[in-house]
């Protein structure tokens, strides 16, 4: 059985930087609890997933993203 290669979508769109400001695009990256979501799942390159990480902890210094997420429901 053959599985799908996933494609790297910052390869595609062949982005060179990963914004920490564009918090729409780096919340796509996390769980619902607020954790980065491995790149094995997602599919982003090791390049990527580096750049993106790095986003997403700078974008949570400056509370544009939450650490955790509300979970009450």
């Amino acid at each position: 059985m053959l599985k799908k290669r996933r494609i790297c979508r910052f390869c595609e769109e062949k982005d060179v930087y990963v914004d920490y400001k564009d918090d729409k695009r780096l919340i796509r990256f996390m769980t619902e609890q607020g954790k980065i979501i491995p790149r094995r799942t997602s599919g982003t390159c090791a390049r990527h997933q580096r750049m993106l990480t790095t986003a997403i902890k700078r974008a949570r210094q400056l509370a544009l993203l939450p650490y955790v997420a509300d979970t009450a429901k």
